[in-house]
């Protein structure tokens, strides 16, 4: 199992940023941000191609880590770990990613909204996972029933490293992270977040 990179995952959505995506991906690295995850996926193909290469380039150049949801072929393509969804084959897209950049094994991740994702994401050999809702999410509302913390706690226990996601920003971390999540994800304030913001999330 590969160490994380951090215990901030940043989750991009361009639509929420005030800026250009790669200009928001690059405040966050100067402000000591160090793993994004590429998510954007309604994105053209060649358009997100070419912004994964950009933003690869960007954290590659602050020491940091990118993931790229759901294409394994452009993850390995720009050197990138991937970020799959529920359910899907972790061994075949280590077969595709091979060793990461700096020669150490590209992060596969999987996106997990119960227990038994969380299980299976275990089983079949992921890095870790995200785990969401963890609470109600401005970014997404609607998105299924906030699962609390106390399913974080049950989800932690099964010995992958799990990430909170979904209605977590600066504020909530500490209260995941004391309910044993390895770190937390978080999109809309990360996004749309101002300076002030921006630093609270680099502390975690």
């Amino acid at each position: 199992m590969t160490p994380l990179p951090a215990r901030l995952l940043v989750v991009t959505d361009r639509h929420q940023a005030p800026e250009p995506l790669a200009d928001r991906v690059e405040r966050l690295l100067a402000a000591g941000i160090r793993w994004i995850w590429l998510r954007d996926r309604d994105l053209p193909p060649a358009e997100r191609r070419a912004l994964a290469r950009d933003l690869a380039a960007r954290v590659a150049r602050h020491g940091g880590c990118l993931s790229v949801g759901a294409d394994v072929a452009l993850a390995a393509a720009v050197g990138a770990g991937v970020q799959l969804g529920a359910g899907s084959d972790v061994a075949a897209a280590r077969r595709v990613l091979g060793s990461g950049s700096l020669g150490s094994r590209a992060l596969v991740g999987v996106s997990a909204h119960s227990l038994a994702d969380i299980g299976a994401a275990r089983r079949a050999g992921a890095d870790y996972a995200t785990l969401s809702p963890v609470f109600a999410s401005a970014s997404k509302p609607g998105y299924g029933p906030a699962l609390g913390l106390a399913a974080l706690r049950d989800a932690a226990a099964l010995g992958l490293p799990v990430l909170a996601l979904g209605g977590v920003g600066a504020a909530a971390a500490r209260g995941c992270l004391s309910a044993g999540a390895a770190g937390v994800a978080v999109m809309g304030e990360a996004m749309r977040g101002d300076g002030a913001t921006v630093e609270a999330l680099a502390r975690i």
